[in-house]
């Protein structure tokens, strides 16, 4: 996929046609219209950087080996090397808008340039801000001089960088070919003593008509002229010949990608981007793409009209608006990533299309947001906002323990946690966020052992269609995207569901959505609340697709450009699916359950606790069809790499609270013809119940302790929980053994539960029957 997209030339494509009995002279490069024995020959730059997620595993080991852990990637182009990386750090949705400096005295910096690590090129960075020469840096971490060279040379502009800077058209302009961003420079004025914004630097770059032109990737160095227009972005290097805008006759709508896959924000969101696209040419709409992840289809030439490969960022998105000038902008399938512009988008007079900004942020501030569920008379946790530690003490101390503590506007769950008593959120306050009128932390009453739902439904502002009520197989109090979810709900009652859609409804409308939104909801003592409220796709768009024959990412699509509801429906609906009732739309199943289950790279982070909690560690997830919620369940586990045995040996450790739920869980596997093997305490709780099951050591306890016994292989099922919020090395230590044995396992009473059931349809091979998505769709 890099290689396609950094030549433009279309390796799987050719590759295909080879393997099928085609030569090289008798295929064609689209891009060009050369035939495909032409090699690809560039006239720019490229680089990609992987992107890593370690801050959601600080147990983790965070060297670089020859075991891969990156979670994606971002790449950029450019006329030269200084340009292109400067592009690709600011890619990488981490916040640099450059070379930014990182923290750290001079023989710790020294340390991470020696050590690989994902960070490494900032801190060859920093070792040339703090008076390293090349070949010392070369001597510590044997990167090739050329790139230290470069490297070297961007950092020594920055002292360069003074208020000046904005009316000295040759140094401004000179920057701008080598990648600074405006964020950067203006960061750099104010740090080396002037005063300015990234808007600051924007207003003085048109000023003096320093702007961004648009260059083709053609496979041949211009030898031949380019047929489609797959873009990217460079500084112009004269005043002269200024790019005029693109033309075009069509109505125009810019779909926003997702930037790099990480932890939070994957493919999910690139499959609403192709469906996005996809819609609007069928009906007619010129498609304009801005995505910069070589590994996705929306950055296929052939995906869109027009194609940017560009960082996701305020600055390069808002040249792009400049050249296009777009009847619309979507913003709501990308993701985080984008939907965090669209209020700069709007203030320069952009149109986003679907959902008004206005709406977006009315959902995102915890403030506006609670009032708005007060006024439609719905519930939500009791909740408080926090500006500093000692109100966060105050806010718990009102609502009670157990509390949900995070950071404002996060992805992916992150630094979230929940915490049961003071000195648990002391620790927290200390350790995990910087809290600051700029960014609160939200407090919310943890409901405990709740179940969690997930809605996606779409709007017009006058009809809402629900695409599916989703039931989390884990309990509340582990991220929606780590849990294993059911469609349709496994254990929720007509009336529940029904209050749950209606409600749905009522915040679809009373929150005025045009395209999509995806609620999560928890019952708690048979009541419902809403957790949260997101007005764009999600990520289980792509699930909810799948298993009930509508895409949603498309109907959404065409009424976000002005199509009914109901006359988009009415396009997509090929298996007859839709119906109404309660004054709503919905998908009419053919009595088939879809199970989504989360896949986790803990194999590839050594030290990393496979315990699932508030905060997201998935990398992906697969999918599992059949008639009953068992035999789903069963191929979920299997396609995701855990395997379900159906005999053997059962290894069980619960923790104090879970411990009043152990015999049921041992009676169900006693009755499957598990022998049981536990823990002390869980022992003991198992055989007051009647259960045969013998006891085994901790770690700490002795030998022969759990460990000799898992590592000779008398293990086929471990079923161990944890409350995450301590940190006993036993329990640590057994999953590492776990994951290290490749043993099946399983962290929640929820996820056992669903085990055992899948356990009974498991005893003959009926189960694996092979059928077609279609067949469960077909009427």
């Amino acid at each position: 996929a890099l290689a396609s997209k950094a030549t433009g030339y279309p390796i799987a494509k050719v590759a295909t046609l080879l393997a099928v009995g085609f030569t090289l002279d008798e295929i064609t490069n689209d891009i060009t219209g050369t035939p495909a024995a032409f090699e690809p020959v560039i006239d720019y730059i490229v680089t990609k950087v992987p992107r890593f997620t370690f801050e959601k595993f600080p147990e983790a080991e965070s060297t670089l080996t020859t075991s891969m852990k990156s979670v994606g990637e971002a790449m950029a182009i450019g006329r030269t090397f200084k340009e292109s990386v400067q592009k690709a750090l600011c890619s990488l949705e981490t916040g640099l808008s450059g070379f930014d400096p990182i923290d750290g005295d001079l023989e710790f910096v020294k340390h991470e340039i020696r050590r690989p690590n994902a960070e490494r090129i900032l801190y060859v960075g920093q070792g040339f801000r703090m008076g390293l020469s090349k070949a010392e840096v070369f001597d510590l971490s044997k990167i090739d001089p050329w790139f230290l060279t470069q490297i070297e040379e961007i950092i020594a502009q920055e002292k360069l960088i003074t208020t000046t800077t904005l009316t000295d058209e040759p140094q401004l302009r000179r920057l701008k070919t080598e990648g600074f961003s405006d964020k950067n420079i203006a960061r750099l004025i104010t740090l080396n003593g002037g005063s300015a914004k990234e808007n600051d630097v924007y207003e003085a770059r048109k000023a003096l008509a320093i702007m961004f032109e648009y260059n083709e990737v053609d496979t041949c160095a211009a030898e031949f002229g380019s047929l489609t227009p797959y873009l990217y972005s460079t500084t112009n290097i004269t005043r002269l010949g200024l790019q005029a805008p693109r033309q075009s006759d069509k109505k125009k709508v810019m779909i926003l990608g997702g930037g790099p896959n990480r932890i939070g924000q994957g493919i999910e969101f690139d499959y609403c981007c192709v469906h996005a696209s996809f819609a609007l040419k069928e009906m007619g709409i010129e498609t304009i793409m801005v995505n910069c992840n070589p590994e996705t289809v929306s950055t296929d030439y052939d995906t869109s009209d027009v194609l940017y490969f560009e960082p996701i960022d305020f600055e390069h998105v808002r040249s792009i608006v400049d050249a296009e000038q777009p009847d619309g902008i979507i913003v709501h399938f990308g993701g985080q990533t984008p939907l965090k512009l669209a209020n700069g988008l709007h203030a320069i007079g952009a149109k986003i299309a679907g959902t008004s900004a206005e709406v977006i942020d009315l959902a995102e501030n915890r403030e506006k947001f609670s009032a708005f569920v007060v006024e439609q008379g719905l519930k939500q946790p009791e909740n408080g906002i926090a500006m500093t530690k000692e109100q966060a003490f105050k806010v718990a101390e009102e609502l009670g323990y157990p509390v949900l503590v995070r950071p404002s506007y996060v992805l992916g769950g992150r630094a979230m946690r929940i915490v049961y008593n003071e000195e648990e959120l002391r620790t927290y306050m200390d350790v995990a966020v910087s809290v600051s009128n700029d960014s609160p932390v939200l407090v919310d009453k943890f409901l405990d052992q709740a179940v969690e739902l997930d809605v996606d439904a779409i709007s017009d502002g006058t009809d809402v269609y629900i695409g599916s009520v989703m039931q989390h197989i884990e309990e509340a109090g582990i991220h929606s995207g780590d849990s294993a979810c059911s469609l349709p709900p496994v254990s929720l009652s007509a009336e529940l569901q029904a209050q749950v859609e209606q409600q749905t409804k009522k915040i679809a409308l009373g929150l005025g959505v045009i395209g999509l939104l995806n609620i999560q909801y928890a019952i708690y003592q048979n009541e419902v609340y809403i957790i949260e409220v997101n007005p764009r796709a999600s990520r289980t768009v792509p699930f909810v697709s799948k298993a009930t024959g509508m895409p949603l990412a498309k109907v959404a699509t065409r009424v976000m450009v002005g199509d009914t509801l109901r006359n988009a429906l009415k396009f997509y609906d090929n298996y007859h699916i839709v119906m109404e009732a309660d004054g709503l739309l919905k998908p009419r199943l053919k009595g088939h359950v879809a199970i989504k289950e989360a896949v986790f790279p803990f194999n590839k982070l050594y030290g990393a606790d496979l315990v699932l909690s508030p905060e997201m560690k998935s990398t992906g997830e697969v999918m599992g069809i059949s008639e009953n919620f068992g035999i789903s369940f069963a191929k979920s586990q299997l396609a995701a790499g855990n395997k379900i045995p159906t005999s053997g040996t059962c290894f069980l450790s619960f923790i104090e609270m879970d411990k009043v739920h152990a015999p049921e869980i041992a009676r169900g596997l006693h009755n499957q013809g598990f022998k049981l093997v536990a823990t002390r305490g869980t022992q003991k709780a198992i055989e007051a119940a009647g259960i045969p099951c013998e006891a085994v050591l901790k770690i700490s306890e002795g030998r022969p302790n759990i460990e000799d016994v898992m590592k000779n292989g008398e293990i086929s099922l471990a079923i161990n929980t944890s409350d995450n919020k301590t940190s006993k090395k036993d329990a640590e230590q057994i999953r590492q053994i776990v994951l290290r044995m490749g043993t099946p396992y399983f962290t929640t009473l929820s996820a056992a539960r669903a085990a055992i059931e899948a356990m009974g349809h498991m005893h003959d091979d009926s189960w694996m029957e092979p059928h077609a998505l279609q067949d469960y769709l077909i009427s």
